[in-house]
């Protein structure tokens, strides 16, 4: 199983204000296969590294290192310095087939060096088989260092072969023997178990990791927030979630973050947080979609921020970031409008209407010119809703354009637009009050005139 796979998951989020976010993956583990344990190192250096680190546990008497077997090792050794990977093996499988001469130390040491040249070659799986030999030696024939370090590296080469189960076996093993177990250790056994599928072990792990680092005053490795926030993720526990993003945004923080930290406030019904990460998120330019622009410009507009909202659209579409379509044209219109920015809001709607293939966006304008007093623009925006069609409510819009020209004193016209609202029971009642007046006003400026 790879750790991208977990993705597979996240998809399943659907945030209140439909926020398009990425929620950050667990990241893939990156492990320096054997340094640690130093079983990577040359014949010679790990003899000394043990000798310079020796392990706080009880040492242990081991058969002493004979000059036949040194001499064979040291050809080996000086072939594997030279990258001469078929020198040393050679010279160690001459050593193997007299292996009867040599005791379990001496074989011990073989072993690890044929292991140790199969991993210079980028032969892992063949490199285990060697490894598990040395440790077949018995506790007599293995110093505590040598049995720690292949117990640490054959954990490592399982985990690089994919074989994990066998990597958090090797794993427990070598973190009951040592003295050295760090929190590096927990985050690789966190990672082994995430893959074997054991998420609570994963995370007890991870949590140990972290909690270590933390009570050190260091600041925990990224990928290790990582794992512990997707864990928290696949739990549905959105308030660990966000905890743990709150640490990621304040040592690490990067734009995805912000975003991601903004809809687990949205799960969580804290909106107020969630609108101003979500600022944050756009000003530290993580915001770069048509749909993420949009979300912003909604959440300001439904905080009564709409003049900020707008200022987001407009941008957007000026960076070619939004596309200029009668849609998006229009709600930056609106936007200009709950800000009580009219001139603003005409000329959006104007070019909206023109790129629109209905009449509605007309309708509108013929609305707003009506409340602008401009009954002229309103007649003319009405008659091209309805030359468009697609206008939903027409009776409203034949009783602007009754208004509008009853303003003009186009009283006949005005009379044959509300005549055709009174068709409609939802605007009847207002139709029948305008045609009153307007009769009246007709009637009027006609005794008037004589």
């Amino acid at each position: 199983m790879k750790l991208t796979t977990m993705a597979r998951g996240l998809s399943r989020l659907a945030v209140r204000v439909s926020v398009a976010f990425p929620l950050v993956l667990a990241p893939a583990v990156s492990v320096t296969i054997l340094e640690a344990a130093g079983a990577s190192a040359p014949f010679s250096q790990a003899q000394a590294q043990e000798q310079k680190k020796p392990s706080k546990k009880k040492t242990r008497k081991v058969p002493a290192m004979r000059q036949a077997a040194y001499k064979k090792l040291e050809k080996a050794q000086e072939a594997y310095d030279a990258e001469d990977w078929a020198g040393a093996l050679a010279a160690l499988k001459d050593m193997d087939a007299s292996k009867k001469r040599y005791n379990g130390y001496e074989i011990a040491q073989m072993y690890n060096l044929f292991g140790v040249v199969y991993y210079s070659m980028e032969r892992y799986k063949e490199a285990i088989p060697y490894f598990k030999k040395v440790l077949n030696q018995g506790e007599k024939n293995l110093s505590v260092a040598l049995e720690e370090s292949t117990l640490f590296t054959l954990a490592q080469l399982y985990f690089v072969t994919e074989n994990y189960k066998q990597a958090v076996n090797y794993l427990n093993q070598w973190m009951k023997v040592s003295d050295r177990v760090t929190a590096d250790s927990y985050a690789l056994r966190a990672q082994a178990y995430m893959q074997t599928g054991d998420q609570g072990k994963a995370l007890a792990d991870i949590n140990v990791a972290v909690s270590m680092y933390e009570r050190e005053g260091k600041v925990p490795k990224e990928n290790w927030y990582g794992l512990q926030q997707y864990i928290y993720f696949e739990r549905n526990d959105y308030k660990s979630v966000a905890a743990v993003l709150e640490k990621m945004l304040q040592h690490y923080p990067k734009p995805v973050y912000y975003v991601t930290l903004a809809a687990m406030y949205g799960e969580l019904k804290r909106d107020r947080d969630q609108l101003h990460m979500m600022e944050a998120a756009y000003l530290a330019g993580a915001l770069q979609k048509e749909k993420d622009l949009l979300n912003m410009g909604y959440l300001f507009m439904g905080y009564e921020m709409p003049y900020k909202g707008a200022k987001v659209i407009s941008k957007g579409i000026k960076e070619k970031k939004i596309p200029r379509n009668a849609k998006n044209l229009e709600t930056l219109a609106q936007a200009y409008q709950m800000a009580q920015e009219l001139q603003k809001a005409i000329p959006q709607l104007e070019a909206a209407a023109k790129l629109s293939d209905k009449g509605q966006i007309y309708s509108r304008l013929a609305s707003i010119y009506l409340d602008l007093d401009e009954n002229e623009k309103a007649v003319a925006a009405g008659k091209k809703a309805l030359a468009k069609g697609g206008v939903k409510r027409q009776d409203q819009l034949y009783v602007v354009m009754g208004m509008a020209n009853a303003n003009l004193k186009q009283y006949d016209a005005a009379l044959s637009s509300l005549k055709k609202a009174l068709k409609d029971k939802r605007s009847e009642r207002t139709a029948r009050q305008w045609i009153a007046f307007v009769e009246g006003e007709k009637a009027r400026e006609e005794k008037l005139a004589i």
